[in-house]
């Protein structure tokens, strides 16, 4: 089969084209035949080597963990029928025309392969940030990057929750922010002042999902940094503030995610082959959307 590999660290052109062994399913795995797969910050950070202490890996390597398509081939006890078009979390890489996976779902109709592609990992993320900030109903979040993939996800379950989301974005995302249903407030000098403005009473918690050094603010804002979350800033570390990395890949969330009939915002798509050109758009940091790439 066909898959993107990388045989060294490096820049984006790392990535090459290859024939690999077809995947074979163990027990509890299904082999899928990839219609789309997303790409993530997380994927060109592990070919850039900027992962290499804390997830090392052998080369050579698939990268890719979200994925779309159709079920090719069935290990023992996995559940699911040659046919069955499913999306989730991949044991393999998915930039590959196959990919292994056990954590996955049938793919409702309603959801494009790109959309189902780039649920999982913005999904989950968003959610378990919330949990762990244990955010109730008539509560007020503010969400930092309201308009990313995870702040969209994030801002949507807030709002049905019952808290009051103060969405922190660019000017020209303001309105996207709005129609959420949060409070949109452009983010950048003056951002504090601007959240105090829409929020007199004061703050419950702060999600930032956007990074752009807005901690000491944030707690300076909280009055305390006891549910203050970032995904996006490992200057937390330093500053003892916690860093949320890492969740539940679990057929259980992706139903979750699904019930919710949660708005996602697709960007580019690519082809196998220009991986690469997907790789050097996500790390611009300003895709506007989800990128995937799509097989034919």
């Amino acid at each position: 089969m066909r898959a993107i590999t990388i045989t060294q660290y490096g820049e984006a052109d790392v990535l090459g084209l290859a024939e690999v062994p077809l995947p074979e399913p163990g027990p509890g795995q299904v082999r899928v035949a990839v219609k789309a797969a997303g790409v993530n910050p997380i994927d060109w950070k592990i070919r850039s080597g900027a992962m290499a202490e804390i997830r090392p890996v052998e080369f050579p390597h698939i990268l890719g963990l979200e994925l779309a398509g159709v079920v090719d081939a069935v290990g023992e006890g996995a559940g699911f029928a040659v046919g069955d078009e499913v999306f989730g979390w991949s044991d393999t890489g998915t930039y590959a025309e196959y990919a292994l996976a056990t954590n996955v779902i049938r793919k409702p109709a309603g959801l494009s392969w790109s959309e189902a592609a780039a649920l999982p990992i913005a999904g989950e993320t968003a959610l378990r940030v919330l949990g762990e900030l244990e955010v109730k109903p008539g509560e007020t979040v503010v969400l930092h990057g309201a308009s990313g993939q995870v702040g969209r996800i994030a801002t949507q379950a807030a709002v049905a929750l019952g808290a009051t989301v103060i969405g922190l974005a660019g000017a020209s995302s303001l309105d996207e922010v709005k129609a959420l249903g949060a409070l949109a407030v452009q983010y950048g000098d003056g951002w504090v002042s601007r959240v105090r403005s829409v929020a007199p009473d004061g703050v419950d918690a702060v999600f930032d999902a956007a990074g752009f050094g807005v901690l000491g603010e944030s707690v300076e804002l909280l009055g305390s940094p006891a549910r203050l979350i970032t995904i996006a800033d490992p200057s937390a570390y330093a500053q003892g503030l916690k860093f949320s990395a890492g969740g539940s890949e679990s057929a259980a969330v992706l139903e979750d995610l699904v019930a919710r009939g949660l708005k996602l915002k697709l960007g580019s798509s690519y082809g196998l082959a220009d991986a690469a050109e997907a790789h050097r758009e996500s790390a611009t940091g300003h895709a506007g959307g989800k990128i995937t790439l799509t097989f034919d």
